[in-house]
């Protein structure tokens, strides 16, 4: 029993480092992100490091994890008196590492502290990536780095905390929804970016303003990386399900099923909310490729029958993938 307890131990202890070095390498890739592709086109993408790249034009003696830290210790420690130990300490982990290595990083990559102040594209790493010219490049590079180093962070149970502390904070008291949330504080940041860096607006050291287009690569970027987040948490979604509800049972749909795409499915009993007739419902799984397969079926047998497809983010049992081990299941 004490070998088991020990073994168990062990492997938790392996999830447990394996988890923080996860944690680790996905705020290092944010820091980079940030450092290399966002905050030299003053790209502002939402959340507290967006806003800080809005404060770092205003103040540019200030670097933009610096102002991380001034906005998100204020915000951790709002948190921690409102949610106590529902907030996690991976998230307190993440949320302090972040502006450090954003920091670190900025400054091996200028020559100087006044490129550092400027940060001057042509400037960074001697400005062999230089992308003044193809901002969308720089967008899409920056919002997949940042977007794939979310992802490796929420899938560790952590997050990078600001706009998710304030987020949780309207949900609490407001009752609005956590994603709404999170949409209405990037909105008011993009709306600051647009104010201060389009316009100039608050800016005294003679630069020119950026111009209202930059706010649209920011929402280019804060799609990317919104979808890159959902892809490495949730995985590329290869697998579709089906439901194929008809009004009686059809056999040569259920022969085309176990025969020829060597397939099983579900029968359900079914009745129509307006009819009130009996129906019968196949729940069915199947690759991406094999939907179109199952449609021209369908219209070839009946074409009456009701199809919807969604996405099965994972599928699990015979024919798909196997269910994961219970110790790599463990919560930590």
């Amino acid at each position: 029993m004490s070998e088991k307890m020990s073994i168990k131990g062990l492997l938790t202890d392996v999830v447990w480092w394996r988890e923080m070095i996860t944690i680790v390498l996905g705020c290092t890739m944010c820091a980079i992100g940030f450092v290399f592709f966002i905050n030299p086109y003053n790209i502002v993408p939402g959340g507290v490091y967006g806003l800080g790249i809005v404060l770092h034009n205003i103040f540019p003696s200030i670097q933009v994890g610096t102002f991380g830290y001034m906005m998100d210790i204020p915000l951790l420690t709002i948190a921690i008196l409102l949610f106590g130990k529902q907030f996690g300490g991976r998230t307190l982990f993440a949320a302090f590492i972040t502006p450090g290595l954003m920091n670190i990083i900025s400054a091996a990559a200028y020559p100087t502290k006044e490129a550092l102040q400027s940060l001057d594209p042509s400037l960074l790493v001697g400005g062999a990536i230089d992308l003044s010219d193809h901002l969308m490049l720089s967008c899409i590079l920056g919002g997949t780095i940042i977007g794939a180093g979310l992802g490796l962070v929420v899938r560790s149970n952590a997050t990078t905390g600001g706009t998710d502390i304030i987020a949780m904070i309207l949900n609490r008291y407001l009752h609005i929804p956590f994603s709404r949330g999170v949409l209405i504080a990037d909105t008011c940041v993009v709306l600051a970016g647009l104010v201060v860096i389009g316009f100039g607006i608050g800016i005294d050291d003679g630069s020119e303003a950026g111009g209202w287009l930059l706010s649209l690569y920011s929402l280019i970027c804060i799609f990317v990386a919104s979808r890159v987040v959902d892809y490495v948490i949730d995985g590329a979604s290869y697998d579709k399900l089906l439901f194929i509800i008809g009004n009686t049972h059809s056999e040569p749909l259920r022969q085309y099923i176990i025969g020829d795409m060597e397939r099983g499915g579900t029968y359900i009993k079914a009745s129509g909310m307006y009819s009130k007739e009996e129906k019968e419902m196949i729940f069915l799984v199947v690759s991406r490729r094999e939907v179109a397969q199952v449609q021209r079926k369908i219209r070839e047998i009946d074409p009456t029958v009701f199809l919807v497809v969604t996405d099965a983010y994972d599928t699990y049992g015979e024919g798909f993938k196997p269910f994961p081990e219970k110790d790599t299941m463990l919560n930590n």
